[in-house]
């Protein structure tokens, strides 16, 4: 990574009020950075907190702690006002496209929403961003209703660009669409992306479509991420037990089944979060280690050579050994437990 990054994420953490009173822990103590032009690929299974990440890093959900810094602003310390305005420059596409899309206004009315928000001219701008999303001019005219699925995607992406944003997250933008229609949309997202050199957090449970778009990859379980690295090397070399089982899931044409790989178990309960490592009791290669103390996401010797991973089976490098790129200060970071 060159120059400081556009976005940077400390500790964030979110924990959720449940029945009696018990806490529910959905983030805990997230960090990563992303820079200028890269796409970074969150993956993990349903529930791991991979949306609350998407919201709580656009402050569309309050983090309960940490902070996150884009352009090195504190978006924390912003009033609602002026979060509203730096809002312009980070845009989210959700992943059900119709819900997010009001069924009373036509298209031309959609896509200028942003704008006349921010009191911008639309008019011109309206009839460019279609276009630029493969979807003719009268479109404008029409409802969304009116529109096949991965067409209403298109949609929410020219609305997400008309504020011509530094940061675009896409949370699972194509697991609702049929599979011969995610092609289409992840190659659009992946043009656009090049075309205005658009940094992106790319949250998707699919490994298949991650592989697609990301420069580098951090994979989430249990609120916390547990390897981060370029994507190629997390996906064609995995370190942690998780990222490895997570690729044997995946079938792939002539490819043996690896059994011993795949995950046994449910994930463990938020509302009595265990002690030690999270993701130990679904793990073959779980040590009494993992019992006592929860591993610290730090770059680490593996088998793969050098990783972030947050895994005992790992030892972890010394700070000098981690080269440009990486925060030092996050070797010595614990979360409170």
């Amino acid at each position: 990574m060159t120059g400081p990054p556009l976005l940077s994420v400390r500790g964030l953490a979110k924990t959720y009020a449940g029945r009696g009173g018990v806490k529910l822990r959905a983030l805990d103590g997230v960090s990563f950075d992303l820079a200028r032009g890269e796409t970074l690929g969150i993956v993990g299974e349903s529930g791991c907190g991979k949306s609350t990440l998407a919201r709580a890093v656009l402050r569309l959900t309050e983090p309960s702690g940490g902070d996150v810094l884009f352009e090195g602003e504190s978006l924390r310390r912003l009033s609602k006002r002026a979060m509203a305005r730096r809002r312009a420059a980070m845009q989210i596409i959700v992943q059900d496209p119709f819900g997010a899309l009001n069924p009373r206004h036509k298209v031309r009315r959609l896509v200028a929403e942003p704008l006349i928000v921010h009191r911008r001219e639309w008019r011109a701008r309206v009839p460019e961003l279609l276009a630029l999303v493969g979807l003719d001019s009268d479109a404008a005219g029409r409802f969304a209703h009116e529109f096949s699925g991965g067409q209403r995607q298109r949609i929410a992406i020219a609305r997400a660009l008309a504020l011509s944003p530094k940061l675009l997250v896409a949370d699972e933008p194509v697991s609702a669409l049929d599979v011969s229609i995610q092609s289409q949309i992840i190659n659009l997202i992946g043009d656009l992306r090049a075309a205005f050199g658009l940094s992106m957090l790319f949250i998707s449970h699919d490994l298949s479509v991650i592989r697609h778009v990301s420069t580098r990859i951090a994979v989430m379980y249990f609120g916390r991420i547990v390897e981060k690295g370029a994507a190629a090397d997390v996906l064609e070399n995995p370190a942690h037990p998780y990222t490895r089982a997570l690729l044997a899931a995946v079938p792939r044409a002539g490819a043996p089944k690896r059994a011993a790989a795949v995950i046994e178990g449910e994930t463990p309960d938020p509302a009595n979060p265990p002690q030690g490592c999270a993701f130990r009791s679904r793990c073959r290669d779980a040590m009494e280690v993992c019992a006592r103390e929860t591993p610290e996401l730090v770059m680490r010797h593996t088998a793969a050579g050098p990783r972030e991973t947050a895994c005992h089976l790992h030892s972890p490098l010394p700070a000098k050994a981690w080269g440009e790129g990486h925060d030092p200060a996050l070797q010595s970071r614990r979360v409170p437990r």
